[in-house]
């Protein structure tokens, strides 16, 4: 598996608030209406210049943020130009520490994963393959916090059907009580009106759900299927959908306060190697 990449920390050595982004990229392809998804098509198989020109757009909106949730990025395939497509926005982004969650992997010709960026470098990574058919899968970074806790986010893309969601819902509701600050963030592929979906955050006691916040498709958005949670003891300052139609979804910005006095930490020594889920 892939480390985090070392580099230089964010200036703020110790930070009570994160702003964050949960951002389907689409594997770098620019959508305008429904027909793209058939005119487009060879663009999920095939390199093409334009996109590593969309990439670079939508890299210049990231370095806003302190953390990144990435879902439909690829990690390095034909379709890519054999570009990893993480490595690329961190770099051009200027976060100093990314990962990557390979879940489909269809060797040169598609590598399907979640990625993280982060100014922060997270103490453990931990990666969970999710119930359901092979393919879908979250990521757990954990940052030391100044009570001697941690703060757990959550980068995920859930199935598109919805048996397999019911599954997933039940095994992220088991994660969530394993953390006391946790942020739940990334394509859930449902919307407000899904009961497994408010089954999940009533036993969850996750926070931010807001039917308002509709981020597909970009040209026109009616559903709100990308979704960023917090845990009760966390705040949520502000939730935005941003203008930014560069994928057939919209990014979604939250910023995110620890309780008062409690604040995140730069992570010390070297990081533990990223590790499956027991």
């Amino acid at each position: 598996m892939e480390p985090i990449i070392a580099g230089s920390d964010c200036s703020r050595a110790a930070m009570q608030q994160i702003d964050l982004l949960s951002y389907n990229i689409q594997a770098g392809i620019y959508s305008r209406q429904y027909s793209d998804y058939l005119t487009n098509s060879w663009k999920h198989i095939l390199p093409y210049r334009e996109r590593i020109e969309n990439l670079a757009r939508i890299a210049v909106m990231l370095r806003s943020y302190d953390l990144i949730g990435l879902q439909e990025v690829d990690a390095g395939s034909l379709r890519s130009g054999y570009v990893d497509q993480i490595q690329f926005l961190a770099h051009r982004g200027g976060f100093p520490h990314w990962y990557r969650q390979v879940n489909r992997n269809l060797g040169l010709f598609a590598q399907h994963s979640n990625g993280l960026l982060s100014r922060l470098r997270p103490s453990l990574v931990t990666e969970h393959k999710l119930p359901g058919l092979p393919g879908r899968g979250a990521v757990v970074a954990e940052f030391p916090t100044s009570d001697g806790d941690q703060l757990a986010v959550c980068i995920l893309h859930l199935a598109l059907g919805r048996r397999a969601r019911v599954l997933q819902f039940d095994y992220l509701h088991r994660l969530a009580h394993r953390y006391r600050y946790l942020i739940m963030m990334g394509d859930f592929n449902c919307g407000c009106r899904s009961k497994h979906f408010r089954e999940l955050i009533a036993g969850s006691g996750l926070r931010g759900l807001d039917c308002n916040l509709k981020t597909y498709p970009s040209w026109r958005p009616r559903r709100n299927l990308d979704h960023v949670l917090a845990s009760p003891a966390l705040r949520i300052l502000e939730a935005k959908v941003l203008d930014y139609p560069l994928s057939d979804h919209l990014p979604l910005a939250v910023r995110v306060a620890l309780p008062n006095a409690v604040t995140l930490l730069r992570a010390g020594g070297v990081m533990e190697e990223p590790r499956p889920a027991a």
